[in-house]
């Protein structure tokens, strides 16, 4: 038979349906038995004649009935893909070894591993960290770093505390369980730009508070700050520090929108908006435009709240904006009281791909830039510096510090602690864990007492395991990490530790003018402190090629 008159064997599921409906009725009639079956083919039958007769899916015209199995396969995709394909270092975004030894430090179970190690130490990439034949021994983990030494109110923080996450992305209950554990560990919990809701409030542990461009908290009707609201929060005990965001880390220099139908009376409330409207982050900042006002804005959040340390947050893009930055503390000798790097690789319940992708500078080189700069310009011994991107184990606390920073944040290993699976449907409203959803259906299966509980362990077995990590390298605190402490794999034959593999500024070589490195030789010179404007040959250049 010719082929093109031949019956395609794509419909056969659909003429199946249908036969079996019209064979099953007729049975059923004949010996008065049951219509189950004529009601399975009869419902298949009705979603063929619908797949053929749509005009919206092609590929279902073509396959009637057989296209959903393609569609429930797709949809599961992810999860078939993640526990049942992918190896146990696969990082996508995060393995299941990473997973794992979070899930078992946070239910404080035996978190160690037989036969050796599964990690492929021969491959560019791997690192470690250098033992000392000469052990030390270190009393307990409550390692502490003391945050702004010229203010009133100086804080002490750990070492290891809960990256910015919003009430509103997250659940009441995630919040809730993040806060409890946090007071029972003496560790900080990040706000998030979502401001201050009763979920942080009603713990009691120690809180940053993130003000984001959307001034939530301490907002006019209009967006704008309002500096009474701003003390009304900023003066609790509760709030030990207070933190500007002017970018993140999964996606810089975008602005966001939680639609009014998800702004329920609880956010609203914490948030200073209107039940039901569309909440607004704009994309930048309305307080400020430029270096020194930013630095002038810190001062006056410094003072309303009575001496708190106050910083910023970024992620790193152009250079040449952080380095008017500094510019600007140079000139005017106004500081902040820390600076915490965000880094690209961060995490966000959503975000478009590109901006996942391709936006944002990665931690590592992103805090080599903060922590030189800072270095180089004398300006490093009075600025604490935070930082946050994957940051999971005592190894990537280690490894950060070395780099430069002073304290980690970290917000998907404590979403882990919570329970968190991965299951990548942060922005759905569908998170099967509870932890990132406000649909109370799923939400309120999260148990506070248990997950608090975890989110404890994970912050304490951690730092026990980064203690361990330092008394075999012969270290007393954290801050003795250097970069001579970490070693990569450049290839199989070749390692180099941090300090040979990294450039790191002496104090006072940038105002010298002696740093060798092309970013400060290209874009320091003609950085401005009074405007975050690229420098005039880069304007230049892009003159010319309007020509």
């Amino acid at each position: 038979m010719d082929k093109t008159t031949s019956f395609p064997m794509r419909y056969s599921a659909y003429v199946i349906s249908i036969v079996g409906f019209l064979v099953s009725l007729a049975l059923s009639l004949y010996y008065s038995a049951g219509y189950f079956f004529p009601v399975i083919f009869g419902a298949l039958a009705l979603l063929g004649t619908h797949d053929v007769l749509q005009k919206r899916h092609t590929i279902s015209r073509n396959y009637p009935i057989m296209v959903h199995f393609r569609y429930l396969f797709e949809s599961i995709g992810p999860e078939i893909r993640q526990y049942f394909i992918q190896s146990d270092n696969d990082e996508q975004p995060f393995s299941r070894d990473q997973r794992a030894l979070v899930y078992q430090r946070a239910k404080d179970v035996l978190d160690k591993r037989p036969f050796g190690s599964q990690l492929k130490m021969y491959e560019e990439g791997f690192e470690w960290i250098n033992h000392s034949l000469q052990p030390s021994k270190i009393p307990d983990s409550n390692f502490r770093v003391q945050i702004g030494s010229r203010c009133a109110k100086p804080y002490s923080a750990s070492v290891f505390n809960i990256s910015a996450m919003s009430f509103g992305s997250l659940s009441a209950n995630a919040i809730l369980s993040l806060n409890t554990g946090a007071k029972q560990g003496g560790f900080y919990h990040d706000t998030g730009e979502g401001s201050i809701s009763r979920y942080h409030r009603q713990p009691g542990g120690d809180l940053v508070w993130e003000i984001g461009s959307g001034c939530f908290g301490c907002r006019n009707k209009d967006g704008s700050f309002n500096p009474d609201k701003f003390r009304q929060n900023a003066t609790l005990e509760q709030v030990k520090m207070i933190e500007v965001k002017l970018s993140q880390g999964a996606k810089p220099g975008h602005g966001g929108i939680l639609p009014g139908a998800k702004v329920t009376p609880e956010i609203a409330e914490a948030r200073g908006v209107s039940v039901g409207e569309d909440c607004i982050s704009p994309a930048q900042h309305s307080a400020f435009s430029t270096p020194i006002e930013m630095l002038e804005f810190i001062d006056q959040l410094r003072e309303l709240s009575g001496g708190k340390p106050v910083g910023f947050k970024l992620a790193i893009g152009h250079p040449w904006e952080w380095f008017a930055i500094v510019k600007a503390m140079l000139d005017t000798g106004r500081k902040p009281d820390f600076i915490v790097v965000d880094g690209g690789e961060g995490g966000t319940g959503a975000a478009p791909l590109e901006f996942i992708n391709r936006i944002g500078t990665p931690m590592t080189q992103a805090l080599l830039l903060v922590h030189n700069t800072l270095v180089g310009t004398n300006l490093r011994e009075d600025i604490a510096i935070g930082a946050a991107g994957k940051i999971t184990s005592a190894f990537n606390i280690a490894r950060t510090l070395a780099l430069g920073a002073d304290w980690c944040n970290a917000a998907r290993g404590y979403m882990f602690s919570l329970g968190c699976i991965q299951a990548l449907n942060c922005h759905t409203g569908r998170c099967p864990s509870g932890v990132a959803t406000q649909d109370p259906r799923r939400s309120h299966k999260l148990d506070v007492k248990d997950k608090s509980q975890r989110v404890y362990n994970y912050h304490k077995n951690t730092l026990d395991a980064l203690k361990n990590l330092l008394e075999a390298s012969g270290l007393n605190h954290p801050d003795e990490l250097g970069p001579e402490h970490i070693v990569r794999r450049v290839s199989k034959t070749e390692v180099h530790s941090y300090i040979d593999l990294f450039p790191f500024l002496a104090p006072g070589a940038l105002l010298e003018g002696k740093t060798g490195l092309a970013v400060f030789d290209k874009y320091w010179s003609d950085s401005r402190p009074d405007t975050f404007a690229p420098p005039e040959f880069i304007r230049e250049l892009r003159e010319t090629k309007l020509r």
